[in-house]
């Protein structure tokens, strides 16, 4: 389903994010988890795309499982980082041949192997290039839907960790939702404030697209840690964190902490009309489930 119809459909969008599995046994528990998604009934969701297509096969592959074999609507992630066009016409070609009809376009990372990798030589140095192709292609009658593919971008609450200048950071979202960017999906965050205030500034920039909340329930310190190493600038509030280290000895209090604040979040974000949320469950559906329980939800349904 096109992102303009699942938009359509849905007063507020609820959607999951799964990485590709590397080994069998990851692709067999992945899967075994996949019945307690599909009864949360989400909007869609999103599987991501390893640095500079690492995972270009394994993030397709899954995909089009999802698209076989269960009721969910997932929307690949696309980076454009150590791509040349050529590679990115192809895979295109082959999403819109499987039907898939919504995109992810970010910029991504170089690999870790490739570290000191000229992004200055690549076909598509940032997100809006990758946009305008996408754009382009759906335009030349690539997808079977004549509307081209829905395109999603990445937005940061907290700021862009290469946009030091904070004025110019939303004049560039602004560049991409006017090339074609059909909604922004943010970072994660652990403040709404920050979101707010966000969204209002893109509300000031005449952004008009839904804007979705990233959503990362903490469910063990380690976790945490890895999470400020892999999000740069992601900032962690005093009140979270003294929470967290009431019993930092304690790992089940600290993940149950942990999923009380999402939920409060995710809680304060629906009475502040947020026009969706996105879960970053780390292919791990129990702190998900547990934050509709807390809601009182037994699906998206009910929370909408």
């Amino acid at each position: 389903m096109h992102i303009a119809d699942i938009f359509a459909r849905d007063s507020v969008t609820f959607s999951f994010e799964f990485f590709p599995p590397r080994t069998d046994e990851a692709w067999s528990a992945l899967f075994a988890r996949i019945a307690d998604f599909e009864r949360l009934e989400p909007s869609f969701v999103s599987v991501t795309y390893g640095a500079g297509g690492s995972t270009r096969e394994q993030t397709h592959e899954l995909v089009l499982r999802l698209r076989r074999e269960t009721a969910l609507e997932p929307i690949p992630h696309l980076t454009c980082v150590c791509h040349a066009a050529a590679e990115i016409q192809l895979i295109l070609e082959r999403y819109a041949a499987a039907g898939v009809n919504t995109i992810l376009a970010l910029a991504g990372d170089p690999p870790a192997d490739r570290a000191d990798h000229d992004r200055s030589r690549d076909d598509f140095r940032y997100a809006i290039d990758l946009v305008r192709f996408i754009r382009a292609f759906g335009e030349r009658g690539g997808c079977a839907d004549r509307r081209g593919f829905g395109i999603g971008v990445a937005g940061f609450p907290e700021g862009h960790p290469g946009t030091l200048n904070r004025l110019r950071e939303m004049d560039f979202l602004k560049a991409k939702v006017d090339a074609g960017a059909d909604y922004v999906c943010t970072q994660m965050f652990f403040d709404n404030a920050e979101f707010y205030d966000w969204r209002e500034r893109c509300e000031l920039a005449g952004i008009r697209v839904p804007l979705i909340a990233g959503i990362m329930p903490i469910t063990s310190l380690r976790s945490m840690e890895r999470m400020a190493d892999l999000a740069a600038g992601t900032r962690f509030p005093a009140r979270l964190l003294k929470r967290l280290g009431r019993r930092p000895d304690d790992a089940y209090a600290v993940r149950q902490e942990g999923i009380l604040w999402a939920t409060e979040q995710c809680r304060d974000l629906l009475d502040h009309g947020v026009s969706g949320l996105h879960f970053y469950t780390l292919n791990q559906s129990d702190a998900t489930r547990q934050i509709y329980q807390t809601l009182g939800a037994r699906n998206s349904a009910a929370l909408r």
